[in-house]
């Protein structure tokens, strides 16, 4: 695949916050500790040796979760390398979306894998391992029952309201024979629906469908999956779990980052709760809230007090699980981290939590945006190019990409700018001559010479339409293949699912992402065949 680069800026689909971040603007400097430039990580892995983690406990955890896997020597030494002080980490984390969801979750994966690969070139006498915190305790499954494929939506049709982790996989099987009808026969297709059959089949529960599915895809390159569902692990964090309870620290920390972030102009990702964390009862998950002189669990029986509350806290920890305010915290305390990747909407929250982890005097990661990509393949590569354009002139909006190809194809000239100024000219001339007679007049002029100039405006904009009349069938086909590149005007990545692509190339498909990928590159990338 032959790879072009088009700034964030000139996609028109990041925020200024991300783009002012990017380009490290003066003012952003005290939301975030290093920039993500490459330089930055030698200063970090001094400074992580700041924060100790539990890394036996944190090997061991790991170590039995990957049982349940097939043998993989490259992620079971990484494993055994979180063990050396000289080990750190690089993160990333994602829900457990069906068939890996759209495709920015490939993309994310790559990212972590190429950055720790990149830090291991730059600084050997360190070990750098690339890690995927599922969001097993997320209970969005809405938003992560579905995929798009080939324009229609495939969905698993589960009641849940409970940890999407602990999800039955029984009822999947329709939608893979679904899946199968669609895929056809292909030796790749067949390899995807086995793929598939083995990880929602042969697995009880969602998390261990999904840690299947993607240590199949990607643990190879010795990523490194980790459910944060344990209590070992949480009683570690019983401290930070008390004052964000108790003390509502991490409530008042991002409310202020956010009133500056918001003084600054920019527009905040998420908005604190007093408490931000949630209680597993009744097989759901739900909010803990004060009332009183008491804590309770929303839309249960559960009623604490606050000693009761701190009690739980230490003999069952496994109840208690952050939301995204708290979770951040949690994953910087148990993982010797040094970077968190994520998209766009992730990196404006974390900008909200820098105050919160110097005040839980917990390490704060380099925040690096994850690659963006949009797949051209050959056949539409070609179409663009027929009709005059560049993959890269796709970014532009739909009506900017009509009137400039109707303006190239044209033979007629249906600008009328030069004849308006001709109109004002002569109405120049009119109010000269009027002042001398009835100087009152100048605004009834005035007045004539806008309503005909929005004559002229409207004549302007029906020879716009007869003309592109003329070029309807090549309009359609601009429509059509920006509305490939870009579902309902959104990115590619947010809405298609890498199998289409998987389909086509196979596992060469992932190995072009992951020659391609570079994390610290803060370019979008067009991918073409």
């Amino acid at each position: 695949m032959k790879a072009s680069f088009v700034s964030y800026a000139d996609t028109g689909f990041f925020s200024s916050l991300i783009r002012d971040y990017l380009s490290a603007k003066p003012e952003l400097q005290g939301f975030y500790e290093y920039p993500p430039v490459i330089s930055s990580f030698g200063n970090k892995i001094n400074e992580r040796k700041k924060f100790p983690v539990e890394r036996n406990l944190l090997a061991e955890v790991l170590s039995r979760q990957n049982q349940l896997l097939k043998g993989n020597e490259k992620v079971l030494a990484n494993i055994e390398l979180l063990k050396s002080e000289k080990t750190l980490t690089v993160t990333t984390g994602h829900q457990l979306n069906l068939f890996t969801g759209p495709l920015y979750f490939v993309y994310k994966i790559i990212s972590t894998i190429n950055l720790a690969e990149k830090l291991k070139q730059e600084f050997p006498e360190n070990n750098f391992v690339p890690v995927y915190w599922m969001h097993t305790e997320d209970h969005d499954f809405p938003e992560i029952n579905h995929i798009y494929l080939f324009g229609k939506r495939i969905e698993w049709a589960e009641e849940h309201h409970g940890p999407a982790g602990e999800i039955s996989t029984v009822s999947i099987k329709p939608v893979i024979d679904e899946l199968k009808t669609i895929l056809g026969e292909n030796e790749n297709a067949k390899e995807l629906i086995t793929l598939f059959s083995e990880a929602y089949l042969d697995h009880t529960n969602l998390a261990d469908a999904h840690r299947y599915l993607v240590h199949r895809l990607f643990g190879k390159y010795g990523l490194v999956i980790l459910d944060a569902r344990d209590s070992r692990l949480k009683k570690t964090f019983a401290r930070q779990l008390k004052e964000d309870v108790f003390e509502n620290s991490c409530y008042k920390a991002v409310l202020e980052t956010s009133a500056k972030l918001e003084k600054l102009g920019y527009r905040t990702q998420v908005n604190p709760r007093e408490i931000n964390c949630f209680y597993f009862a009744e097989g759901k998950r739900e909010r803990i809230v004060k009332n009183g002189s008491n804590y309770e669990v929303l839309n249960t029986e559960s009623v604490f007090t606050k000693e009761e509350l701190e009690n739980e806290i230490e003999t069952h920890p496994e109840k208690f699980s952050p939301n995204v305010v708290l979770r951040p915290l949690y994953q910087e305390y148990i993982l010797p981290n040094l970077a968190y990747i994520g998209g766009g909407g992730e990196l404006a929250y974390w900008l909200q939590y820098k105050r919160m982890s110097d005040a839980s005097g917990d390490s704060f990661p380099i925040l690096v945006l994850r690659n963006s990509v949009v797949v051209v393949e050959a056949a539409i590569r070609e179409k663009i190019l027929k009709l005059g354009f560049s993959s890269k002139d796709l970014f532009s909006s739909e009506e900017k990409l009509v009137n400039d190809f109707v303006a190239a194809a044209s033979q007629v000239e249906f600008d009328l700018s030069s004849e308006q100024d001709k109109l004002r000219e002569l109405f120049s001339l009119i109010k000269i001559k009027a002042k001398n007679i009835d100087s009152t007049l100048e605004v009834s002029i005035e007045a004539e010479l806008q309503k005909q100039l929005k004559v002229i405006e409207q004549l302007e904009n029906r020879l716009q339409r007869a003309e592109k009349r003329k070029y309807e069938t090549s309009i359609n086909k601009i429509k059509s293949l920006r509305e490939k590149l870009f579902p309902n005007n959104g990115l590619q990545e947010r809405h298609d699912n890498f199998v289409p692509f998987y389909l086509k190339y196979g596992s060469a498909f992932i190995e072009a992402l992951k020659e391609n990928l570079h994390p610290l590159d803060s370019r979008f990338l067009i991918l073409e065949a």
